[in-house]
């Protein structure tokens, strides 16, 4: 019991933070959407391109949150500082790539076909988020160490500020006020570059004055790259952040696919996004803190007890999602309602919020698994499940039964360019990975119990 209320408060707090964080994206897109149709149309394709690019980039540093938990449940506290000032020079590398693709957009949007009439204020706004990348990436640094360290509440405190911050920020730059001109989506990215400085003063200050990060040495003069840690970093990170790229990718690609199909649909899909990326916080901060407590006792050598944490997480993370998807599924016309006064969008919306109720159910199932098994060290298996089901049955699948049609297994399909049908390929798709990897998961840590129990018997005298 005492693990669950471990598990629940750390889950609460940081979903509080998520929501806070998530919610930018929700004011945003609110925003854009009564500002105009097509402010709302560019901050879609544009948020999807910058959301593909900074989840896959940053899932690369978020993926060491088992590596610090466990040296933390191992009692190596001088370790987690040396560790975390040798991901800096990880954080380099991932800073730079980030930066340059933002900045150079226009393959990714020719390739897509989004209309030529999109593309300067989809430039404009991926141009501001390109200086807003580095501050982030490090924030989130800040983020994953608390996480680890079992110690969320501070990066919350932050979020909800920003927050606090963030949009009235953006109701003015997008809107106009004053001497300030209307920016549409740009205003948007304004604002987010602003709060993401702010987040990142902050955090460094926090970390100068706080006695909970003293144990660390986090300030320790700043040594050589440690090759070998590095490598460890790449190891772990680099198939996370694929794997995060190919999820996120899967999903924000239909947008760019989507765009083409006018801007009344692009808005739709924009919606029902917006609620996906809201829904999913919960499953999300769940396999956060799960994933935390599952590697500190990993780390304390106690298999038995990570068993245990990993049945509880997903016990209560269906709870949730069940309860969350129930409440959309009876209010999706209020909801689409409250994002555009557009009735040919809100029509659209409602519909596609339907498909983001099952969807979402498998969603929150898979990203469980895949946090719990980092935790485990397996992240080349999910990777290439990610690739062919998302990639080549939810994403091509999409695009092939939305553009093309044909005939598949005897059965004469008829090209369908709606959003609808991105949706259920994407659905399709993602309740595979999801069983896939329940089952990966069940085997890791039956073979976790079973090394543990193995290496207790030799230490037992005879």
């Amino acid at each position: 019991m005492n693990e669950l209320k471990i598990l629940g408060r750390h889950a609460a707090t940081v979903l509080i933070g998520q929501l806070a964080i998530m919610a930018f994206g929700v004011a945003d897109t609110v925003i854009a959407g009564r500002h105009s149709v097509e402010a709302l149309a560019a901050l879609s394709v544009g948020s999807a391109i910058y959301i593909s690019v900074y989840v896959a980039l940053i899932g690369i540093v978020q993926a060491l949150l088992p590596v610090w938990a466990q040296m933390r449940g191992a009692r190596r506290n001088l370790e987690v500082g040396r560790s975390v000032r040798q991901s800096m020079y990880l954080c380099a590398l991932v800073g730079a790539a980030g930066t340059f693709i933002l900045l150079a957009p226009g393959p990714i949007l020719r390739w897509a076909q989004v209309p030529e009439a999109m593309l300067p204020e989809i430039e404009q706004y991926l141009t501001i988020l390109a200086v807003a990348f580095v501050p982030s990436l490090l924030f989130r640094v800040y983020s994953t160490l608390n996480q680890a360290l079992g110690k969320p509440l501070l990066v919350t405190w932050l979020q909800i500020g920003a927050l606090a911050v963030k949009i009235p920020l953006s109701i003015w730059l997008v809107n106009g006020g004053g001497a300030m001109p209307a920016l549409g989506a740009a205003g948007c990215a304004w604002a987010t570059l602003v709060v993401n400085f702010l987040l990142l003063v902050l955090a460094l200050h926090l970390l100068r004055t706080q006695d909970i990060y003293r144990p660390y040495g986090l300030w320790a003069p700043m040594e050589r790259p440690d090759w070998a840690q590095i490598r460890l970093f790449l190891r772990i990170g680099l198939p996370g952040g694929l794997s995060y790229l190919v999820e996120v990718t899967s999903f924000t690609l239909m947008a760019v696919f989507i765009a083409r199909q006018g801007s009344a649909a692009a808005g739709s899909h924009q919606i029902a996004s917006s609620m996906t990326a809201v829904l999913y916080m919960v499953p999300l901060s769940l396999a956060l803190a799960a994933s935390a407590r599952v590697s500190f006792w990993i780390g304390r050598g106690d298999a038995e007890q990570a068993r245990r944490l990993v049945h509880m997480g997903l016990g209560v993370g269906l709870i949730c999602v069940l309860t969350t998807t129930g409440l959309v599924a009876l209010l999706h016309r209020q909801i689409a309602a409250l994002y555009s006064p557009n009735p040919q969008v809100v029509e659209q919306a409602a519909t596609l919020l339907l498909w983001v109720t099952a969807y979402h159910l498998a969603d929150a199932t898979q990203a469980m698994c895949i946090f719990l098994l980092r935790c485990y060290r397996i992240t080349l298996r999910p990777l290439l499940i990610y690739a062919v089901m998302l990639w080549g049955v939810g994403l091509a699948g999409g695009y092939w039964w939305a553009y093309q049609g044909g005939t598949l297994g005897g059965l004469n399909i008829v090209a369908s360019p709606t959003p609808q049908t991105f949706w259920a390929a994407a659905t399709g798709a993602l309740a595979v990975v999801a069983l896939s990897f329940l089952l990966l998961l069940r085997r890791a840590v039956m073979l976790g119990v079973e090394h543990s129990t193995a290496q207790a018997g030799e230490l037992r005298p005879p």
